[in-house]
């Protein structure tokens, strides 16, 4: 049946909320939670390492400790980021294939940036 000859209900019927609105709202506020708590310490750490050289940037990066928190910093960090630009596409892209396209490149991009931070961390912390 064409649209024309449909009800404005049965037109509407199907189109609304697909109901992952409030997860995705729910895991961008707890990203931007982690964050606060996260980025004083690494704004402390590269303030404190500012003026270090490479050995002593690197040992303290070494610091069990310190590894968690940056791979943890890192991580949030790119999922937060891949959430805000998912809004942005699918609040200014309006051309369904190339919304579909962008989403896929920003997070398979977050992935490898979340990924290759970790890996140079662990890098560092293991000592190869």
């Amino acid at each position: 049946m064409s649209d024309s000859m449909r009800t404005p209900l049965a037109r509407v019927r199907g189109l609304g909320s697909a109901q992952s609105g409030a997860g995705h709202w729910w895991r961008q506020r707890l990203t931007a939670l982690a964050l606060l708590v996260l980025g004083p310490w690494f704004v402390v750490l590269t303030l404190g390492l500012s003026h270090a050289g490479y050995a002593e940037a690197h040992a303290t990066l070494a610091q069990p400790l310190d590894a968690l928190l940056m791979i943890a910093f890192t991580a949030v960090m790119f999922w937060h980021a891949q959430l805000g630009l998912q809004v942005v596409v699918e609040d200014y892209v309006h051309t369904r294939w190339f919304a579909l396209t962008l989403q896929i490149v920003i997070k398979f991009l977050a992935v490898l940036g979340a990924l290759a931070c970790a890996l140079a961390v662990l890098r560092i912390a293991l000592g190869s």
